[in-house]
């Protein structure tokens, strides 16, 4: 197994040299950062409502506080920080008329027992203000290290929240729309205005915006999502949507590395292969994903579209070291949390147990994995992993060191509560969850009707 993993990284070193001295002119698109364009500090005097200050740490203290806290985290808890989840894997009950809405005694418990390090909400778990800040305040702060609680508020046809009426918040046209018709200007005050209304509704995380270029009228998957075909341009959108949502506090994301707006199918539905080569990605994909790494992004998404020409692989990108690590890492310098697309995806559980795809994705350079379909069997096996040594605590560490300090920086774990929470006790993880009413009942009569 260790000679495999050397030789792969062995591999993946070579490529990535060969490709750059192949591609005359390449190697220096990234070596000087472009000027940053700062938008406006505070709201117009017209404006009505004063805005709340924001407190944001320096990286480098909240890594120094990150470090802190980790060192007195079990392993089940640092585990637990890499699984992002939608509600169902934490509470499996069934009905027609269960909408998740609600933050269950099974959801809370389930979340301390696995210390889960954030949640996705969709659609359909957003039916009202109250009922929505009801329920993102019960999920936050459910085990002693609060949730990231996250949502796709794109703007367009991924608007899961301003896509209800009954929610009162702005609604945006597309990014195609805005890419046309609209400029940079706009976009920063969308992604302030996005920002200041989720976090209301307790969110603190946005997976948004679109760093793809649309580069293939084919291209389903993304369309109207990409702000359009120039990556001049599409950056210019990019930095400043991510600039306003780190005004108001919220963390943004930069999604889908390393760039699928080339792509003619969908990773919901089937695997995808890119026919772009590493000089086409530097020239145009990568570009956005510069920008918006530049501007602040706390996230960057990596797709399950497989790049053959670079990788020599069908490998999905979210689970290649060569993509994550060495061009993600490395080359475009991100320091924070590198977090896969959803895993219940057809494009990896076709080919990947959720054990499989959980092991892959984080050897590969994922710090988080969000939405495995099975999620404890996932759990299970990274945690197996590192307690039987086949994955190096200091590779759980930085993982676990970046999540900690995003959270730290965003306020969402406060530097209070590291300097006054105490070591967690020598059994951290619940015993496993109770089982509800209903099905004590069913019990109840099985047994009865046994006699």
């Amino acid at each position: 197994m260790d000679k495999i993993r050397w030789s792969k990284k062995i591999m993946a070193v070579f490529l990535v040299f060969a490709v750059m001295v192949n591609c005359s002119g390449c190697i220096g698109i990234f070596s000087e950062k472009a000027e940053l364009k700062k938008y406006e500090t505070s709201s117009p005097e017209s404006s009505q409502k004063k805005e709340e200050k924001i407190v944001k740490l320096d990286w480098k203290e909240s890594l120094e506080l990150a470090g802190d806290y980790l060192k007195n985290m079990t392993h089940e808890e640092k585990v637990g920080q890499i699984f992002m989840v939608n509600l169902e894997q934490i509470d499996n009950r069934k009905g027609d008329f269960y909408e998740f809405r609600k933050a269950t005694e099974t959801m809370k418990s389930n979340i301390a027992k696995y210390h889960v390090g954030g949640v996705i909400l969709f659609s359909r778990n957003i039916a009202k203000r109250k009922q929505t800040i009801n329920l993102t305040s019960g999920l936050l702060h459910a085990d002693r290290t609060p949730l990231f609680i996250a949502v796709d508020e794109e703007g367009g046809r991924v608007a899961r929240i301003a896509s209800n009426p009954k929610m009162k918040t702005t609604s945006f046209p597309t990014a195609e729309e805005i890419g046309k018709t609209k400029d940079d200007e706009y976009t920063y005050n969308m992604g302030k205005t996005i920002g200041t209304e989720i976090r209301e509704l307790g969110f603190n995380v946005n997976f948004a915006p679109v760093a793809d270029v649309k580069t293939s009228e084919l291209n389903e998957e993304i369309g109207d999502r990409s702000f359009g075909s120039n990556p001049d341009k599409v950056s210019e959108y990019v930095s400043a949507f991510i600039q306003g949502m780190d005004k108001v506090g919220v963390c943004g994301t930069v999604k889908h590395f390393p760039g699928q707006g080339s792509s003619d199918g969908d990773t919901h539905q089937e695997s995808v292969d890119i026919d772009s080569s590493i000089t086409m990605l530097r020239k145009n994909d990568f570009v956005p994903f510069q920008a918006g790494i530049a501007a602040g992004a706390d996230f960057a998404m990596v797709s399950h579209i497989s790049v053959s020409k670079v990788t020599e692989s069908a490998e999905p990108a979210s689970m290649s070291e060569l993509i994550m690590q060495t061009i993600l890492r490395e080359e475009l310098g991100f320091e924070k949390v590198i977090i896969t697309d959803a895993f219940d995806m057809a494009s990896i559980t076709t080919d990947y147990t959720s054990a499989e795809a959980a092991y892959n994705a984080f050897m590969g350079g994922a710090d988080i994995i969000l939405m495995p379909q099975n999620f404890e069997e996932a759990y299970q096996e990274i945690l197996s992993k590192v307690e039987d040594g086949t994955i190096e605590e200091d590779r759980l560490d930085s993982s676990v060191l970046r999540i900690l300090a995003v959270k730290i920086q965003r306020g969402i774990l406060p530097k209070e509560q590291i300097l006054s929470t105490p070591a967690p006790s020598a059994s951290p993880t619940p015993e496993p969850t109770p089982i509800s009413k209903e099905q004590k009942k069913a019990k109840q009569s099985k047994k009865k009707g046994s006699r």
